[in-house]
């Protein structure tokens, strides 16, 4: 698939998302308003009758025409005005019917207004199964009435959630579709992205396995002339080249081999106890040796007391080797590495400053993956696997150090490495 056309997808899938989203929200919202107005009504009616009973009760049903029984204060709130005196237990048990006869199942509490007193008598709580508490809720009041109650309902969530339930089933339902097609998303963005990886793979392991071959092809068809022994110097030249690129495939094939035998089976560590200082120093002398290590300027800071880690001696060099090696190949300049040593509390801390390009910061997690190069365009000027640092990260890993990159703010990279002592 196109960067375009999965760029162009992913647009559409989040436009229709949102929209989708937007539409069940606008409807859980007009749901919810409706039953709200529902409620209200239904409340209000079922006060209305009870105001009527109690009126009816005392004989003062002349003014129930000439009055606005129900005042509705909020959605939970009601005064609901009688115009006579109110007996509480007639109160109690004309509620109780006439909400459940208009189907509200739910706990109220409710209070009777003391004219003598200017104030709420103390309250009461009917649940559900018609047990009695005290309430403590502050009922309104209001100074244009005489004789009234106050109703309120302190919990109408299950009410809501009876009406609104299909709505929460289907945004559920919706939210899970979309888990599930961002899940799928980033299945195919790193499978895209594992492709990308693979290409450039096959791509830089074929230019460095046919570059060594067609130069040691060429040197072959010259040495197999026989007028080539006519020129010893030139016939030593050519058998350079053959030994050198000979070591550059051996090397390359070495590299994806290590890297097969990693995969397949856990990293068996052989450890030893090692001076760091002098390991390193060691290692140093056989790097600069080398052809990378030939390029370069190393400077050392050791410690002034020498410390003793387990590591593998094998691993161990190869790590090293492949950090100074990257110093060195990805360095528009004369290569400088600065490589210090000191212990902090209980570790010992390695770090390796170059000069070279740099890393920017949102490759820096990157670069330690199987494969993976630091993208350049298309400028191809250093060649390689992308196999040096994934095998540093895997001996780190199994040794059970840690490794980070940092920049350089003179330019380049600082590579440090934390070890147990």
């Amino acid at each position: 698939m196109k960067g375009k056309a999965l760029k162009y997808i992913i647009l559409l899938a989040t436009v229709s998302i949102a929209g989708v989203f937007l539409i069940q929200f606008s409807f859980i919202r007009s749901s919810y308003n409706i039953s709200d107005e529902q409620f209200k009504e239904s409340a209000s009616v079922a006060l209305k009758e009870v105001a009527w009973q109690v009126m009816l009760a005392t004989g003062s049903t002349a003014n129930f025409d000439s009055i606005t029984p129900v005042e509705i204060l909020s959605s939970s709130n009601y005064l609901v005005n009688v115009g006579s005196a109110i007996d509480k237990d007639l109160l109690k048990s004309n509620l109780i019917r006439e909400l459940k006869k208009h189907e509200i199942y739910y706990d109220f509490e409710f209070a009777i207004f003391n004219p003598g007193e200017e104030q709420m008598d103390e309250g009461i709580l009917v649940m559900q199964n018609s047990e009695e508490k005290p309430s403590f809720y502050e009922f309104p009041l209001n100074d244009s009435y005489v004789n009234y109650f106050g109703v309120h309902f302190p919990d109408r969530s299950s009410y809501f959630n009876s009406r609104l339930s299909i709505w929460y089933f289907l945004t559920g339902l919706l939210v899970l579709v979309v888990f599930f097609f961002g899940y799928t998303l980033v299945v195919i963005m790193r499978q895209r992205q594992l492709s990308e990886v693979q290409k450039n793979f096959i791509n830089n392991l074929t230019h460095e396995l046919k570059t060594p071959i067609s130069a040691i092809a060429l040197s072959a068809n010259v040495i197999n002339d026989q007028k080539i022994l006519e020129n010893p110097k030139r016939l030593f030249e050519y058998a350079k080249i053959i030994k050198e690129q000979n070591t550059r495939l051996s090397k390359n094939v070495e590299k994806v081999l290590n890297l097969a035998s990693i995969e397949k089976s856990r990293i068996r560590l052989n450890l030893d106890k090692l001076n760091v200082e002098t390991f390193l120093l060691e290692t140093l002398e056989v790097f600069k040796h080398s052809t990378s290590g030939q390029k370069a300027t190393i400077t050392t800071k050791l410690s002034k007391k020498p410390q003793l880690i387990l590591a593998d001696k094998f691993h161990f060099a190869n790590l090293l080797t492949n950090i100074l090696e990257n110093a060195v190949k990805y360095c528009e300049q004369d290569p400088e590495i600065l490589i210090k040593c000191k212990q902090r509390k209980n570790t010992f801390v390695l770090s390796f400053t170059d000069n070279g390009i740099g890393i920017p910061r949102e490759y820096r997690k990157k670069i330690f993956k199987k494969f993976y190069r630091v993208p350049t365009g298309n400028v191809h000027n250093v060649k390689g696997f992308g196999l040096g640092l994934d095998y540093v990260h895997k001996i780190v890993k199994a040794h059970k150090w840690k490794i980070k990159v940092e920049e350089n703010p003179n330019g380049g990279s600082i590579f440090t490495l934390t070890i147990p002592i």
